[in-house]
């Protein structure tokens, strides 16, 4: 079986990261939700052939965001029209964090789970083990709970409970064969009892379910141990990104992808 290719990946990905607010131009796609997620507050490109009107387009993008009052991110990734990374290195930008995408057939990492609960929206019991996690913040506490009415396609909030305590929690979308998992969050006193990889398999199981194929989850190039977590459940580096920033603009650090 073929793996999606990385535009088929990032174009998924627009399904299973929604923002509110989406433009085009030219080859970019430009995005903006409560500024959390950096999939959803960024502008990227979807075609890495030349574009003559690079300069002027990274001016519109600018343009965009000073229009909703948020400062600029730019998304690299290997779908870049030559010469991004110089223009917007030219106009002061830098680079703020790396992100690995990881990718497995999802045959691979499914299995049903009986103390895995699945809810079309994240409850108060998921927030709550979501909130134990480091990397939250209010605004990516927003585009959570506002996720599910933006989504097109299918999507679960799963909790895993240990002793009938809500312990672990994990999200996916489906978007026909490719499906992505994101939110894994283990509370503190349950953790080193295998319960993200159970939260991962489960969440593969319900994707397969649905039809999905592949698997794939995004994590920061220096969160070691949940890079370890996930290719020791057989996942494998299909590319990485990175997010370039205007020095001085206050974005925040996007760890978790």
């Amino acid at each position: 079986m073929t793996p999606p290719d990385i535009l088929a990946l990032e174009r998924a990905t627009l399904s299973t990261v929604p923002a509110p607010r989406i433009a085009f131009d030219g080859p970019f796609v430009v995005r903006a939700y409560a500024g959390g997620t950096g999939r959803a507050n960024a502008a990227s490109s979807l075609d890495p052939s030349p574009d003559p009107d690079l300069e002027a387009r990274v001016a519109r993008v600018e343009g965009f965001y000073a229009a909703l009052g948020v400062p600029p991110r730019f998304r690299s990734t290997p779908l870049d029209p030559p010469g991004l990374a110089e223009a917007l290195a030219a106009r002061g930008y830098v680079e703020k964090d790396e992100t690995v995408i990881l990718l497995a057939p999802i045959a691979a990492l499914a299995a049903p789970d009986l103390a895995a609960q699945a809810h079309p929206e994240p409850d108060a019991d998921w927030m709550a083990v979501t909130a134990t996690a480091e990397h939250q913040s209010p605004a990516r506490r927003r585009e959570k709970e506002g996720t599910p009415a933006l989504l097109m396609v299918p999507g679960a909030w799963i909790t895993l409970r240990d002793a009938g305590q809500p312990a672990a929690v994990i999200s996916a979308v489906a978007a026909g064969p490719i499906a992505g998992f994101f939110d894994l969050a283990v509370r503190p006193e349950h953790r080193r009892k295998g319960l993200a990889a159970r939260a991962v398999r489960a969440a593969a199981h319900w994707a397969a379910g649905l039809g999905a194929e592949w698997m794939f989850c995004q994590v920061a190039k220096a969160n070691t141990a949940s890079i370890a977590l996930n290719t020791g459940l057989g996942m494998t580096e299909a590319y990485r990104y990175r997010y370039l920033v205007r020095a001085g603009d206050a974005v925040p650090s996007l760890n978790f992808g």
